[in-house]
């Protein structure tokens, strides 16, 4: 799959219903099924699926700074950040704010 996100999310949904199927099916109450399931959906995850998790976080970083140099597409909150920027430059100049 293409999409980092999709992809690790239907992982760990697949292994928790899969461990949650099993566990009910075994006998065990479905509470105690359910924090089971994601415990040990989450822990598997931690220690055989690095590389998607790592794809998820490139993605998330791409993301980050692809708003970081392009701005947001919220006009207002590039005029509020402007308006900041320019306080900031004024106090560096001005400590005693005069």
């Amino acid at each position: 799959m293409k999409n980092a996100w999709l992809n690790y999310i239907l992982i760990r949904l697949g292994m928790f219903i899969g461990v949650l199927v099993i566990m009910i099916a075994i006998g065990f109450d479905k509470f105690f099924s359910a924090l089971i399931a994601a415990a040990l959906s989450l822990a598997i995850s931690l220690v055989f699926f690095g590389k998607q998790r790592e794809r998820v976080s490139a993605a998330v970083y791409k993301r980050i700074n692809k708003n970081d140099t392009q701005g947001s597409d919220d006009a207002e909150s590039d005029l509020e950040n402007a308006i900041l920027d320019e306080k900031a430059e004024f106090k560096k100049e001005n400590p005693e704010g005069v």
